[in-house]
Order: C-alpha cells, then structure tokens, then sequence
C-alpha cells in the first residue's frame, strides 16, 4: 500500500474508503508506476491524452503558455493529486504539466479508472471530491490574481501550500518541503520575479515566514493566515463524504 498511500490520504480527506477499496486503488497505482525527472513535462499541450496520471511523490505545475514563451502556472499539484481524471473524453490536452521535483507517477489507463470506479460508488464520489476541490482552489486563484495584493497573494498562496500538505501528513511542525523557485512564484501570482523577491524579503523582515533551502518555515500561521486574507474553506477538508464512510 505504500506505493499509492499519498493517493489514498488525498481521497480520504473527503471519504474513509474501506479495505478492498484501498486495495483497488493502490493495484490501479502500482501497475503502472514510473519516475520522471525535474523539469521534465508529464504532459505537453496539444498532445492526445492516453493516460490519466496519479502523482505518488512529488510536485507539478499545471501551465499555460503565450507564443511568445511567457507562462502561467494555473495549479501546484502534491503527492495524492490525480491530474484531469476526466481529461481523456478530449480529443487533446489544452495545458502542460511540469514535473518540479523528482516524481513518481502512476499512469493509469483510463478503461481500467471507469472499471474502479464502476464499482464503487464510494471511490466514484471521493473523486468527484477531489475534482470539484481542484476547480475550488482555481477559482481562489483567479480572486488572488484580481483582487488581492501582491503581499495578500504570495502570503495566500503560502498558506494554502502548507495547509494542503498537513492535511497529507505532509509537514513537519510548522516547516515543510518548498521546492518552488522565485521565477515560478511569479509565474504562479502574476507578478515580476523582482517584486516576488522583494515582497518575500517583507514577509521575512516582518517575520511571517522563514524560507531558505527549499523550505518553508511559518512561526505564526494563524497570523500569516490573516494577514493572507486566508479562510481555506474552498479547500474542502472537512470530511464532506463522511456519512458515507466505510465502516473498515
């Protein structure tokens, strides 16, 4: 089960799955598991899709790009995510997904996804979950890129970064792994690299985080959330489908 544990954390925020549950998932995980290298594309726009992909370990980036070669970083995608579990009715895929670390991906066939969840109306549901949580998080997205500040959007996209990964059991205290580069925060929040750079020298000075060597350290999250204008309840962690729980 290990293989696929970060699949089954993400789909049991929504749902407690049962043990035969477990085992689909982590059986459609391991069949086709493989490594991908940093900075390497998972999925490139315009290619057909043939594959629906669960991340095991490791970070993504969804992107968009102009002719001219700027980009827009339109999602992060963490270890439990299933990229576009639906993306296989297309005739082709309309972004990009860049590996940002070091990755383990599950290929999954896409006969072999409808199979499972054919036959589990509970698994159906946790990604229904899980899908509509994505589409939550894109729309607070598009609110940070029209409304807030530059402060008010890193310090939100901090917050929401460090939330998502605890509810994975993926921190530890009040750090966790930060593998995102200044040239992808401005890519992420719409802004210039010298402006990331100098609204994250505020953040620090003002002492709402600690940030060096590809980790993040928050002192005060509580104070940071406010400051980010921060509620998370968009993120949808609070065991939504439990009345629906198995009861093993």
């Amino acid at each position: 089960m290990r293989l696929a544990s970060a699949v089954i954390r993400k789909l049991e925020l929504y749902v407690r799955l049962s043990e035969e549950e477990r085992r689909r998932v982590t059986a459609l995980a391991g069949a086709q598991a493989r490594r991908v290298a940093p900075r390497r594309d998972l999925v490139s726009e315009g290619d057909a899709p043939r594959h629906v992909f669960m991340i095991l370990d490791g970070w993504a980036a969804r992107t968009k790009m102009l002719a001219d070669g700027r980009r827009q970083i339109v999602a992060i995608l963490l270890p439990g995510d299933t990229c576009d579990a639906h993306n296989y009715v297309l005739r082709e895929v309309d972004h990009s997904i860049l590996a940002l670390t070091r990755m383990r991906v599950a290929e999954v066939d896409r006969g072999e996804l409808e199979a499972m969840l054919d036959n589990s109306t509970r698994l159906c549901r946790a990604f229904w979950w899980q899908e509509l949580c994505s589409a939550a998080i894109q729309r607070e997205w598009t609110l940070n890129l029209g409304q807030r500040s530059a402060f008010e959007r890193i310090a939100h996209f901090l917050c929401e970064t460090f939330v998502r990964l605890q509810a994975l059991g993926l921190t530890q205290g009040n750090s966790c792994d930060f593998p995102i580069v200044q040239n992808d925060l401005a890519d992420i929040t719409g802004l210039t690299s010298v402006h990331v750079n100098r609204t994250l020298q505020e953040l620090r000075r003002s002492g709402l985080i600690i940030l060096t060597n590809r980790r993040l350290t928050i002192p005060d999250l509580d104070r940071l959330k406010d400051v980010a204008l921060f509620t998370g309840n968009y993120l949808h962690l609070g065991r939504e489908g439990a009345h629906l729980d198995a009861n093993a």
